[in-house]
């Protein structure tokens, strides 16, 4: 059992999970920021590995992804920085990119390094799941790192299960079929949505994405979803003010029974 699960073997409700760039706004600024979150109650943490062509994100993630990359970050450099990850954080982290740089990098090289210096699990929205079964699966099993799988509104039901039954961590699924940053439209529609899913009953929890940006829309998803995802949100509060202080501000809103 690794972080991921003992998160929801053990929180079951409303678990706030944050999504933020490595390297942005400042190279050096990806620890602090990690551990300011923990300390402002976030229950679990994604980090981006920036990429050139992030087709999935929106305007405010792309451009932090431009910045940290003009910066030079890469993930030679990420994993440098999260070699003392686990003696300043306890909660599960994943790290959320795009396939190409982990090609670059050798994915069974990637799963081993996330374990030697504490990543729990990894969402890569463009590997394809059948890639992943014939050809990754082994090695994220072997260094117990959790493949999160997305799920739209246009998932069918039969794909639905396929990700369930691979899936070790949590599915995530996507409030709609924009890119991160759309605010989430609290209509029927998202409703039914989530409704058919929970209605599956799959063995595995599941966390609400893409446009949770205040407290209603996080809420709305954790009426539905064991928890929410947020991340364009606050990738904007850090861009204006990355302190400690502004970041417990920003999550105070979520916190707060």
């Amino acid at each position: 059992m690794n972080r991921i699960n003992k998160l929801f073997a053990e929180k079951k409700n409303n678990i706030l999970s944050i999504y933020y760039t490595a390297g942005f706004p400042g190279l050096g600024d990806t620890l602090e920021i990690a551990a300011a979150l923990e300390s402002a109650g976030a229950d679990m943490l994604e980090i981006g590995f920036p990429y050139s062509d992030p087709v999935a994100d929106g305007p405010v993630i792309q451009a932090s992804s431009k910045q940290a990359l003009d910066h030079g970050m890469n993930l030679n450099l990420l994993f440098s920085q999260l070699k003392d990850l686990r003696s300043r954080i306890n909660i599960p982290i994943l790290l959320m990119g795009y396939v190409n740089p982990m090609l670059q990098y050798g994915v069974d090289n990637f799963c081993k390094t996330c374990a030697e210096v504490g990543v729990d699990g990894c969402i890569v929205p463009d590997l394809p799941m059948v890639e992943y079964e014939e050809f990754y699966k082994e090695s994220f099993e072997k260094y117990n790192l959790s493949n999160i799988f997305l799920v739209t509104p246009q998932t069918s039901v039969e794909r639905i299960h396929k990700i369930d039954a691979l899936t070790t961590g949590f599915i995530y699924l996507v409030s709609s079929s924009a890119t991160t940053g759309k605010n989430l439209q609290l209509s029927q529609n998202t409703d039914d949505y989530f409704a058919r899913v929970a209605a599956l009953n799959l063995k595995n929890p599941t966390m609400i994405g893409f446009g949770i940006n205040n407290k209603a829309t996080f809420d709305k998803a954790c009426h539905y979803a064991n928890g929410a995802i947020i991340g364009t949100a606050f990738v904007k509060v850090i861009a204006e003010d990355k302190s400690p202080a502004r970041i417990g501000a920003f999550m105070e809103e979520f916190t707060t029974l």
